[in-house]
């Protein structure tokens, strides 16, 4: 053939349709003759509109890409005119200038309704071993009096008169295409085709009511703050009575007295005196499980923590559960009456602790050294002083 189409266009041989719609839309943007009325670019616009008439159209590709000629075959004359066969698809002409073309025909009444979202509040407890919950929830439902039609019992909608059921009105105008014909959606059935003489009293034509239902939602073990269940077609009903949305249940989880949670593990404090923490000791902890003792052993400093394994709450995703992480906080006495300061400066002798010297750690400024050791200011200002 004495034209390559795919050439024409600047597409590859196996360009998709999207891509060949696409460079055509640029090439009639910048070669169109009220945009550039010189002659050869109007040749150069005609080639481009007989190259998109063959490769958009899956048959007429077909034979060009065997070697025939499509446009001859199909018309009967040549290509590149400016009549109807010359531009192949006049909506991908209108695309390139003013944007996709909306869908043509009515709207349907019937559509499907909205998601709707609940929060709930569950204890600690709850959300480590799951549980059942009642919601009450405030939705959209089928109307009962007209079945979700829209219409008053006895009734029924009708076919509008004015766009005869189509769904849009048309408008011819004049441009530098010529008669150009316009439609936009029917002002009278507001796109759907038809109308409603009379509505349904309960629900105003919607097909839809409001109402209160109670919904029984099961909660797994281990869900945490801002976990959604979802409950697939529980949400509301669509206008026209059209399928329902669905419901998603978020969690919210009550702050508990004892414990703190950080993931599935669970955090808990405890106090004890000095004497307890020197002594060891064994605390009573009311755990989610249960009462169980707390072996605190000889010796034990502030700051330290003792694990229970697997008394957290339970993984929510596979088996096992978290621990239970008890802090323990040792009380210094602050209050002491003679008989108890004798017998602690008693032990302070017997221990050889009457004039502790302590034990310095590297700061997070420097190294704060032992009694009697320079600090770093001081080495700097003997570094100043010359010394």
């Amino acid at each position: 053939m004495a034209t390559d189409y795919y050439a024409v266009l600047g597409v590859r041989r196996d360009a998709s349709q999207e891509e060949i719609k696409k460079a055509f839309r640029r090439l009639a943007r910048e070669l169109h003759p009220d945009v550039n009325p010189d002659p050869k670019t109007q040749e150069r616009f005609k080639e481009i509109n007989a190259a998109y008439e063959v490769l958009s159209d899956p048959q007429k590709k077909q034979v060009y890409d065997l070697g025939g000629d499509p446009l001859s075959q199909a018309q009967g004359g040549g290509a590149g005119g400016f009549g109807a066969g010359g531009f192949g698809n006049f909506s991908d002409i209108m695309d390139a200038f003013f944007g996709t073309a909306s869908q043509r025909g009515p709207r349907s009444r019937t559509r499907r309704g909205q998601d709707a979202m609940i929060r709930i509040e569950v204890e600690l407890d709850e959300a480590a071993f799951g549980t059942t919950k009642d919601i009450q929830v405030d939705t959209a439902v089928v109307c009962n009096t007209c079945s979700g039609e829209g219409a008053a019992p006895g009734t029924s909608a009708q076919t509008c008169d004015m766009c005869r059921g189509r769904g849009e009105v048309s408008q011819v105008t004049r441009s530098f295409l010529g008669q150009v014909m316009t439609s936009r959606p029917c002002p009278q059935c507001q796109g759907f085709g038809t109308v409603v003489p009379t509505p349904c009293p309960e629900c105003a034509g919607d097909g839809r009511v409001r109402s209160r239902r109670t919904l029984t939602v099961k909660i797994p073990a281990g869900v945490d703050n801002g976990t959604r269940i979802q409950l697939a077609g529980e949400g509301e009903v669509g206008p026209g009575g059209g399928p329902a949305g669905d419901l998603y249940v978020e969690i919210h989880e009550l702050p508990h007295s004892t414990f703190q949670r950080r993931g599935d593990d669970l955090h808990c404090t405890v106090t004890i005196p000095m004497t307890a923490a020197a002594l060891g000791t064994k605390v009573p902890l009311e755990t989610l499980d249960g009462m169980e003792e707390v072996d605190i052993r000889p010796g034990t400093q502030s700051g330290q923590s003792i694990p229970l394994h697997g008394r957290g709450v339970t993984h929510l995703r596979g088996g096992g559960r978290g621990d239970l992480i008890v802090h323990v906080e040792v009380q210094t006495p602050t209050k002491l009456d003679p008989e108890q300061e004798r017998l602690l400066r008693e032990l302070s002798k017997l221990r050889g602790e009457e004039r502790p010297q302590g034990q310095f750690q590297p700061g997070p400024l420097g190294w704060h050294g032992q009694p009697g050791q320079q600090g770093l200011f001081s080495r700097l200002k003997d570094a100043f002083n010359g010394r």
